[in-house]
Order: structure tokens, then sequence, then C-alpha cells
């Protein structure tokens, strides 16, 4: 039976999305021959659709902790800032934009009746304009005329929310079956538009979510012929523009990054990558955005994002095997390490890591994960997650690693002062084996402990906190509650050493004054006799005060 357009079938749709784009992501991958013929449209739609599926999960844990569920305007906000700081490639990139402009207009939109379906057609048509808004030098035969065809069906069509959705999905369809029409590189290579297969996937599962019936038809990738069944140029047409050297005489290099900055500033970003490179798609709004582009000079693209704002979470990525760049040889050992703050994201990478800088609330999803163990280049690699709750993602990235060939070894670390005491005993030159032993072990001998702010009064296992209070967390466990930061850390450090140690790692937040470290390296000295203290700085988003004791 129909489904109410409400939080529940947003979840829903999200679901379906990615099952659908997971079965059609190698077909997709296929037949991607513009604008680049890398072969990565399907994997791109499919880690930018995890990304907002897992932003949706965690709105409906937030809120099931309270008792209550996510409304509407919840869920579909957390969809699109999950898609836009997740998104992947350019049809990645372009399809977080059209589901924030659909979530601009959905967050209003009436759960039911003839107004969940005008919304919908606005949604729409918000979406298709918004994509078009964001590509710099927008193309048809792509993804921006399936759109809008889906738009333009879902505004002819009347009746409820579940037909306005089935109009869309068959207009763009039908509009995709157009493209090699319309676009000569499509129409030479025999195939559709790839991101235009990754949106009409999309339709199709939010279709199926409001009306509660499930299809799995496949999306028509082809008039005719076998369908692709291996990702890759030469599945498509042998000989077709674009295939061979992926780039084909464009731009080396894709940049992407997330951006702090005004929308003044943006505007003038705009210009001078337009001037840089190609294939420019710059999505998002409200301070925050998500850059795209294709540029021979990384660098340059990359200080065009610092004169505009804050980069971060920066992926570069070379097109193919060309002259401009010699690919390095793969080194016999790794270690990529999550890790909050740009501080311990430096001393991880002086010690030889690839880091993942994560911000609070955002999570890495597990596409993140695996971009990072290629982009270390070994043969084998040691992940540390260094979050409880990333064990499930990191997981998956590792066995979606050693699916490609990469040997990995996942090491428990549950803090960022666990990642550190594994990485200081780590020893390439050793057999795999060993050197997983010995990290595992070196991290497990490690207590950690976490110095927190409260945001709100709350019930814990140490009593109940008022806002503004300092949370002391040993092991993930709230143990002291106090007035103030330096009591509660010598609090903390007097009850993790009264059981032994060694040595005390002191990981101090960016808005903590290095007096505290002093004073709590005085402390120790003068009450724990044969214990030694290091300091280090964790930055901008590292919590304010990390603690381990091995």
């Amino acid at each position: 039976m129909p489904h109410p357009l409400d939080a529940a079938a947003v979840r829903t749709w999200c679901g379906l999305a990615l099952e659908a784009l997971g079965r059609e992501r190698e077909r997709i991958d296929a037949i991607n021959v513009y604008p680049v013929a890398d072969g990565d449209t399907g994997t791109n739609c499919y880690l930018t659709l995890e990304s907002a599926a897992r932003a949706v999960e965690a709105a409906f844990d937030g809120h099931g902790s309270a008792g209550t569920a996510p409304d509407l305007a919840d869920a579909v906000g957390a969809m699109a800032h999950g898609a836009l700081i997740g998104a992947r490639g350019n049809s990645g990139t372009i399809l977080a934009q059209l589901l924030r402009g659909m979530a601009q207009v959905l967050a209003a939109a009436p759960a039911g009746g003839t107004g969940a379906a005008d919304a919908l057609r606005q949604a729409l048509r918000r979406a298709a304009t918004a994509a078009y808004e964001a590509v710099a030098h927008p193309v048809e035969g792509t993804v921006l005329t399936v759109a809008t065809a889906a738009a333009g069906a879902a505004e002819q069509t009347a009746g409820g929310a579940v037909e306005v959705a089935r109009a869309a999905h068959r207009g763009a369809a039908e509009a995709l079956r157009a493209t090699p029409g319309q676009l000569a590189v499509l129409g030479k290579a025999g195939v559709v538009d790839a991101g235009g297969c990754g949106l009409v996937a999309l339709l199709g599962a939010l279709a199926d979510a409001l009306s509660g019936e499930v299809t799995a038809a496949p999306v028509a990738v082809r008039a005719g012929g076998p369908v692709p069944v291996a990702a890759g140029c030469a599945a498509v047409a042998p000989g077709a523009e674009g295939c061979g050297d992926p780039h084909a005489g464009g731009p080396a290099f894709e940049v992407i990054y997330l951006l702090e900055a005004g929308d003044a500033e943006v505007a003038r970003l705009r210009t001078r990558l337009d001037r840089l490179g190609d294939s420019l798609v710059v999505v998002g709004g409200d301070g925050l955005w998500n850059v795209h582009v294709h540029v021979d000079d990384a660098g340059a693209a990359v200080e065009a994002g610092i004169e505009a704002g804050r980069p971060y979470r920066i992926r570069i990525t070379h097109f193919g095997a060309g002259p401009r760049v010699e690919e390095p040889a793969l080194a016999a050992r790794a270690v990529v390490a999550v890790v909050p703050g740009a501080g311990l994201a430096a001393l991880c990478a002086q010690a030889g890591a690839t880091p993942v800088t994560v911000r609070p609330g955002e999570p890495p999803a597990s596409g993140e994960l695996v971009q990072a163990i290629r982009q270390a280049h070994a043969r084998e690699v040691m992940l540390l997650p260094n979050d409880p709750e990333l064990r499930h993602t990191a997981a998956a990235a590792a066995e979606q690693a050693r699916a490609e060939g990469v040997r990995v070894a996942l090491i428990p670390t549950r803090s960022a002062v666990q990642g550190l005491a594994a990485l200081a005993v780590h020893e390439p030159d050793r057999s795999f084996d060993q050197d997983m032993v010995a990290m595992t072990a070196a991290a497990g001998a490690t207590r950690y402990a976490e110095l927190a702010v409260a945001e709100h009064r709350s019930w814990t296992m140490a009593g109940i906190c008022q806002a503004g209070d300092v949370l002391g967390l040993i092991d993930g466990d709230v143990v002291v509650i106090g007035p103030d930061l330096a009591r509660t850390a010598t609090t903390v450090l007097d009850r993790m050493l009264s059981a032994g140690g060694e040595l005390v790692t002191l990981v101090l937040g960016a808005d903590v004054p290095p007096s505290l470290a002093e004073r709590l390296e005085r402390h120790v000295r003068e009450r724990h006799l044969a214990v030694d203290t290091v300091v280090y700085e964790g930055g901008e988003y590292a919590a304010p005060l990390l603690i381990g004791v091995e």
C-alpha cells in the first residue's frame, strides 16, 4: 500500500536507492565515457548515496535515543547534507545537488494528499534547476537532461505522490534512452549517459519507497546488444572516443574538496577554477560547499580553495597512465589512520601513515576509507579506525580493499591515543602477522580517556550532569563530572594511574591553553613516580583533551 511522504519514506528511499545502485554499479561503471572515461560513475553514485543513507540513519538514531522520530525536514536535511559531504566524482557531486534541491522543497511538504504531490513536483523542478546552476558549462545528453525530463513528466501528471514519482521515473528513463542521440561520445560508444543511469535508479527507488511495491528492473544502458558485465572502457566499444587513456588529452587530475566559505568567495572561486580546468561543479550552500574540477595543476586548484575559505577532505586523483605523472612503485606496507583534528593528522603523516581527518558528527563512509587505502599505494595496509563507532564501516572498507588485491589488517583501535600507541610500534620490515599482533597488543595495552563538555542536562553513569559540566570518560564511559577541565583531568588521570602505567599521552584540543598540559605534567610527576608524559597538539575538531595511559 502507498506510504506517506514522511521521514520513514526518506529512510526507505535511501535504502532502496543504495540497493539499486549496488546492483547497477558495475554496469554503470562499464558505460562511463563522459566526461572522462574512467569507469567509476556507478561507484561514485553509490558512495554518494551511501553517505546520504548513513546520515539519515544517524538522524533516526539521534532521535531514537530521545524516544522520538525525526520529521520530514530532519530526514531530507540529513540526506542532502550526507550526500554533500560524501559526494564522489562529477556524477556524485551533481547527484548531491539534485538531492539538495529536492530537500529544499520537501522540508516543508505535507505528508499526504495533493499537497505532498505538489511538493514533489516542485522538488523535482528545483532539483533540476539547482543542478544546472551548479555546473559551469551544462551539456545536454547528460544527467542534467534526464533530471529536467523527470521534472517535466512529474508536472504533467495528475494524482498523488506515488503517481508523480512513477511519472518522474518513466520520464527520466525515456530521456536517458535518448541521450546517445544528444551527445556524440555516447552515440559513438552506443551507450546512454552513465550519470543519467544513476538518477534513473534513484527515482525508481523513490517511486518504490512511496508505493510500497519494490521493483528491481535494471536500468537500460544500451538500446540493443549485450549488457556490459565488466567495468572499464573496453567493455563499451573498442576505439570509442574517450577510450584508451582515460583523460584522452584532457586535464590530468580530478580535484575534490569540501569548502567552508561564503557565497561571494565561492563565486570568485568558480571563476578562477573555470580558467584552470573543466568539468567544474560546485554544489552546496549555507557556508558549506563541495567543489569538483578537472585540472592539470592540482596545487593551483587547492590554493584557490584556500584563498576562498577553508578546504578539507581534499582528494586528488590522477586519471590515467599518461606521461604527466610517473606512478610510484607499490610500498610493501602502509598505515591508514582515522583521526580527529589537523594536529593528529600531521602527527600521523610525519610517522608515515595516511591520515583520514574527520570532523565531529561527520564520520567517514567506507568508500572514503577505501580511497585512503588506495592512496596509501601499498600491498599491505594496517587500518586504524580509532573509534568504536567505525568498526563496521572500517570492516566493510577492509573487505572491499581485499577484493582489490590489498592485504588489510583491521587493528581494533577505539581512540586516537590507542592509534598513536599502535603506530609507535609499527615496523614494516617484520612479517605482516607479527606487525599486526604487535600493533593490536600496543593498542589493547593503552587505556584511553576523553574530556568533553556536556551540551545539555542528562543522566550518566556518574550521575546527573548539567549543560556546561566537564565530563571525564574512561574507555567510553562517563566516570567523572567536574566543574572545569583541569580538576576533572587530574581526577581522571589519578583513576587511570591507580592501576599502574608507565607513559601518559596528552592530546590537547585547539582551544585548550598550553598551561593545562604543564599543570597535568607536573601533577603526574609529583603524584605518580616513574611515569613519563608526552604532549601533542590535536588541533581543530579534536576533543578538548584525550588521555592515553600505557
